[in-house]
């Protein structure tokens, strides 16, 4: 199924009213964001891997459109511009509860989740799970955010990419810790992965 009907089919899920030549154009809009040519990890890939963790729910997969949907590595706000923007387009869409959408994206800027939020810890776990894949795949993943960070400096990049990753440290489970632990250790040492 191409990504236009599976958006089509993801916003009637979640209760979308608009006719389907609006649903179409919504998705053709958030799909050329995403493939938009900075990105280098935070593309359509991404988008599809997430989408395939989340599908079942609705909402949650509303989220996983929107969640990324503005990606600028120069801007601090992303994630609230994703939420702002994915707002207007699921209003266009008819979608009810855009606020549970909103909040879900807002959540991706840290993946800080209440453990009784059975939703938002389904998207933090989708849009994280590249931390417990393969080496192979893990080092393609760090490879290509940091060609997205390419306009940072070497020593700066090593320490915002530290922060990031220990701030995600406590929750990870045993592959994923594995995987940032080997980072932490060559961004601390400035040695190869």
């Amino acid at each position: 199924m191409d990504l236009e009907t599976r958006f089509a089919q993801t916003a009637r899920a979640a209760g979308a009213t608009a006719p389907p030549i609006t649903l179409l154009a919504v998705a053709a809009e958030l799909i050329a964001r995403w493939s938009e040519p900075h990105r280098h990890y935070h593309n359509l890939a991404h988008l599809v891997t997430v989408l395939d963790h989340v599908e079942a729910d609705p909402l949650a997969a509303l989220a996983a459109w929107g969640h990324d949907v503005v990606y600028d590595p120069r801007s601090p706000s992303n994630e609230e511009r994703s939420a702002l923007l994915t707002a207007g387009l699921l209003t266009r869409c008819g979608v009810g509860d855009i606020a549970e959408v909103m909040r879900l994206i807002r959540m991706t800027a840290g993946h800080q989740v209440d453990p009784a939020d059975r939703r938002g810890a389904l998207l933090a776990e989708a849009d994280l799970a590249i931390l417990a894949a393969p080496s192979p795949a893990y080092l393609s993943y760090v490879d290509g955010v940091r060609a997205e960070y390419a306009h940072v400096p070497d020593d700066l990049w090593r320490i915002g990419r530290a922060a990031v990753l220990e701030g995600l440290l406590p929750s990870l489970e045993p592959a994923a810790r594995a995987n940032v632990e080997r980072e932490l250790e060559s961004l601390r040492t400035d040695t190869p992965r």
